[in-house]
C-alpha cells in the first residue's frame, strides 16, 4: 500500500488517471478537517460510497486563516493531513492553498466533487468547473449540526481554550 498523503499534484495525476483507467470511480472531497466530528466522519463515509476510491485535499493553514481568520486553526495542516489520512473511508489526502479547489478538479477530473450539507448544489463554488469537464457534484454528510467551530466556541465559554 503506498503512502495516502500525496502533495505533488502531477503525482497525484498520474494515480488518479490510472485509477480511472482501471474503471474506478474517484470521488474528491475538500475542507479544513480542523476538530475532526462525527459530521466530518459523516461526510467522508457518504462521500466514500459513491466511488471506489476517495481523495480529499485539505485547506493548508494559509487557506484555512484566509478563510476562517487567523485564530480559528488549532491543528498545524501535516497533522491534519496525516488525521484524515487514517480514516478508513479516505484513500488519498493532498494539500491546497488556493481559495477554492478549482485547479485541483480541472486538473484531477473526479468523476464526484463531494460537497457538505452547508452546500446545496447550486451554491457550491466550484460547480462551473465540475461541470466543464464533466463531473457530478454531489451534497452528502448529514445535516450541518456539527463544526469546528462550534466545538472550540464551548470550549472557550467552559475556559478550556483561549
Amino acid at each position: 500500500m503506498q503512502n495516502k498523503i500525496v502533495t505533488n499534484l502531477d503525482d497525484l495525476i498520474k494515480i488518479t488517471d490510472k485509477l480511472k483507467e482501471e474503471g474506478n470511480k474517484i470521488v474528491f472531497g475538500n475542507g479544513c478537517f480542523d476538530i475532526i466530528h462525527v459530521g466530518h466522519i459523516r461526510y467522508l463515509k457518504e462521500a466514500k460510497s459513491l466511488g471506489n476510491y476517495l481523495i480529499i485535499a485539505i485547506n493548508s493553514d494559509l487557506s484555512t486563516k484566509k478563510l476562517k481568520g487567523n485564530d480559528h486553526l488549532i491543528i498545524p495542516e501535516e497533522e491534519r493531513m496525516e488525521i484524515v489520512a487514517a480514516i478508513e473511508y479516505v484513500d488519498f489526502v493532498t494539500i491546497f492553498s488556493e481559495p477554492t479547489v478549482e485547479t485541483l478538479l480541472s486538473r484531477l477530473k473526479p468523476h464526484i466533487h463531494a460537497k457538505g450539507t452547508d452546500y446545496s448544489k447550486e451554491t457550491v463554488p466550484e460547480k462551473e468547473i465540475t461541470k466543464a469537464y464533466g463531473g457530478e457534484i454531489a451534497i452528502v454528510g448529514d445535516k450541518k449540526d456539527h463544526s469546528s467551530t462550534e466545538i472550540k466556541s464551548i470550549l472557550r465559554k467552559r475556559g478550556t481554550m483561549n
